[in-house]
């Protein structure tokens, strides 16, 4: 199995001299292709830092990052943008949809984005709404939906340009314990019916019993229980 992210001696460090604040410190981490894995740890501890560098929205100060075997460490912002688009997709815990476009236009949106075939992306946008059972709301607005409907929403949207990646930050946070579960199973089983990895960074311990690895991060630092 390929990696499809990874971490090797990663520091990233904020400010200059004595102000500099180090908030990772040598993290190093692996996540092949078919693997779901929670990052677990408290406010303050890096987790955010940690996915914004997985998703190549920041550099390490040092070390490498690896995103399905390209470096991203040192490549152009254009060429990140293009990472960014094809080989990642993020889910937030607020779903972050968009208020005036309809469930089935904010995936199009996407691709769009991507510049991908319009006829294509509608098929595909169509079977991804099928197979996370939102089918009957592809034409509705974003107000009208429940929590747990735009969260799913979010999931098939970071689905629709097929990238090799899942960023979840704290994807439960807004849902019920029964809809939590509900969707990051829904991850989980696309991860491993598809190949691809996920990373969930998340404070919910009830979640992690789904994932195939839990690491923790305290202080900057990353271990493995």
């Amino acid at each position: 199995m390929s990696d499809k992210l990874v971490f090797d001696q990663v520091d990233k460090v904020f400010g200059d001299g004595d102000s500099s604040v180090k908030v990772l410190d040598k993290v190093s981490l692996k996540v092949k292709a078919g693997e779901f894995v929670a990052v677990v740890g408290p406010s303050g501890s890096g987790k955010s830092t940690f996915l914004s560098m997985a998703g190549a929205l920041l550099s390490p100060t040092r070390g490498r990052i690896l995103i399905d075997e390209t470096d991203i460490s040192q490549l152009s912002e254009k060429k990140l943008n293009r990472i960014r688009l094809e080989k990642i997709g993020f889910v937030f815990q607020s779903a972050n949809v968009i208020p005036y476009l309809t469930v089935r236009d904010q995936l199009i949106l996407i691709s769009k984005l991507a510049r991908n075939r319009h006829k294509k992306a509608e098929q595909r946008a169509d079977d991804l709404l099928e197979r996370l059972g939102l089918s009957h709301r592809s034409h509705h607005y974003p107000q009208s939906l429940s929590g747990g409907e735009r969260q799913r929403v979010a999931i098939a949207r970071a689905w629709m340009n097929d990238p090799e990646m899942i960023l979840a930050d704290e994807p439960t946070a807004s849902l019920d314990s029964e809809r939590g579960r509900a969707i990051v199973k829904m991850l989980a089983e696309e991860v491993k019916s598809r190949g691809k990895a996920a990373v969930m960074v998340t404070h919910d311990t009830r979640m992690l019993d789904i994932c195939d690895r839990v690491v923790y991060i305290e202080d900057g630092k990353l271990s493995e229980a």
